[in-house]
């Protein structure tokens, strides 16, 4: 198996709010772990990193590694993670006055025995590629993507809707949080793609495919180069995995 991070400021944002957590080498699982922060000067970077590294360690401290787990405890662990994480940067927010607006999306995912165990809240995405088809893991947590369930726009009305950064649900700004945990099968040559919107904002999701699967090595740095051609207007970030 092998990843693949990378995460670049883009060409307008004078911060990068973007963060990521790739596991150490380890034998019995794999952790990736995305967040997008928001809030403030530097209210984003905080409860990006926050978040990242919480989630990390608290799954890093309560993985056994001398037992073997059945797909129902690792969800939970995957959600009870995101829990403590929401509690890390929710408190620090009520530490100080500039920070009290901050929050972040958070992509956890844990890789074990074939299976992809994911947490989702906010809207940067998870993708899967398999058998040479690209299909969206998680549901973007934002207002556009409620007017598109409801009927109310379109799909391609809601690419350039004047309200697509509006989340209905995000990390560290509530006490308590309700993420989406699923878990997916990740077969030998299967793709797992990870990003935050400064990505899928700027470069159309078969354009993403189109550059995956031309080079998986490359891709995460030809991806950045090529948001960034197209205007490169928020911080981005990608993380692949391949499944050899």
């Amino acid at each position: 198996m092998k990843i693949y991070a990378q995460t670049d400021i883009g060409l307008i944002r004078q911060v990068n709010q973007d963060a990521f957590y790739i596991s150490e080498e380890n034998d019995e699982y794999k952790l990736c772990i995305l967040a997008d922060g928001m809030g403030g000067y530097t209210g984003g970077e905080i409860a990006s990193r926050l978040a990242c590294n919480s989630a990390a360690k608290y799954i890093k401290d309560n993985f056994d590694k001398e037992r073997v787990y059945i797909k129902e405890e690792l969800m939970e662990l995957i959600k009870l993670a995101m829990e403590y994480s929401n509690t890390i940067v929710y408190e620090k927010s009520r530490e100080k006055k500039e920070l009290e607006q901050m929050g972040t999306t958070l992509e956890v995912c844990l890789i074990y025995n074939n299976r992809a165990y994911i947490g989702h809240i906010g809207d940067s995405r998870i993708y899967r590629i398999r058998q040479n088809i690209m299909r969206k893991i998680t549901v973007d947590h934002s207002y556009v993507q409620k007017l598109v369930k409801d009927g109310t726009i379109t799909k391609e009305e809601a690419i350039n809707h004047p309200k697509k950064n509006m989340l209905m649900k995000a990390l560290g700004c509530e006490e308590q949080i309700e993420p989406d945990i699923m878990v997916k099968g990740f077969n030998p040559k299967d793709i797992i793609l990870m990003c935050s919107d400064g990505l899928t904002n700027m470069i159309a999701e078969q354009e993403i495919y189109n550059i995956i699967e031309q080079n998986t090595e490359t891709a995460t740095e030809n991806l950045i180069k090529k948001a960034k051609e197209l205007g490169g207007r928020d911080n981005i970030t990608v993380i692949i995995v391949e499944n050899e």
